[in-house]
């Protein structure tokens, strides 16, 4: 099976991909500063840190971008807007609350559906991931490396880990194992079985930057601000592995 060409020319003025990287970062702060002095820990720490976070964050986008709508895991449902910023205030509620380093903020705006804009701050790793800058697109080790959850594993990814003779790096967050892709320390992302859009669009939106491949597991173009925000598969590798990891992916079984 083919890749899908998911290559768009989206117009956005520089300014929203520099504001999506300022707000990660903002977040990100906010919620480290949270860990270090709250006698909390676990779900508690995570559930003060999901709604302070998304206070930031919402807050700062209706006082900059007061026309465009945003949809967010913590509460704001808006759809169908032609600029929807798609955000998840805390990326791996688990991680952030076991103190672990594997958790993200992610900040996107989606253009007519298509990821045009996106940030993933890595806070406790001092790391912000931005389309207005995308790193460099690394090549991909001999032996590709395939990250996966760190608690359940998708069978699909036990698929294409045998199909391509890939080894296996437990993580995490998806915003995590997608930066992971994006900086180069893995080769390749696959996830089926239940995600929503705040999951996967700012680390999407960078990947493509970046020029990496992002799509379902069926090769289609993944797509934001759709009514329903499940969105339950997706595939981000590098390019020369796309085909191979598709067509492992369409194998029955």
């Amino acid at each position: 099976m083919a890749a899908a060409d998911l290559t768009q020319d989206i117009d956005v003025p520089n300014a929203e991909h520099v504001v999506a990287v300022e707000l990660a970062q903002a977040a990100g702060d906010l919620l480290m500063e949270l860990r270090s002095r709250s006698p909390q820990s676990g779900r508690s720490l995570s559930d003060e840190g999901d709604r302070l976070s998304h206070e930031l964050l919402v807050t700062e986008l209706a006082s900059r971008f007061p026309h465009d709508e945003v949809r967010s895991e913590e509460g704001a449902e808006t759809a169908g807007a032609d600029r929807l910023w798609v955000i998840d205030p805390l990326d791996g509620s688990r991680e952030f609350g076991e103190d672990r380093d594997d958790w993200a903020v992610h900040v996107a705006l989606a253009v007519g559906g298509h990821p045009a804009v996106g940030a993933v701050a890595l806070p406790a790793l001092q790391v912000v991931l931005g389309t207005s800058a995308p790193p460099a697109l690394s090549e991909p080790a001999p032996v590709p490396r395939l990250v996966i959850s760190r608690s359940r594993p998708p069978v699909v990814a036990e698929r294409v880990a045998d199909r391509l003779g890939a080894t296996t790096i437990a993580m995490g967050s998806a915003g995590a194992k997608i930066a992971a892709v994006i900086r180069g320390q893995a080769d390749i992302y696959v996830h089926a079985g239940g995600q929503y859009e705040w999951d996967s669009a700012a680390p999407v939106a960078v990947a493509l930057a970046t020029g990496l491949h992002a799509s379902r597991i069926d090769g289609s173009p993944l797509r934001y601000g759709l009514p329903n925000p499940w969105l339950p598969d997706l595939l981000v590798c590098h390019p020369t592995l796309a085909a191979a990891a598709l067509a492992a992916l369409s194998e029955p079984g």
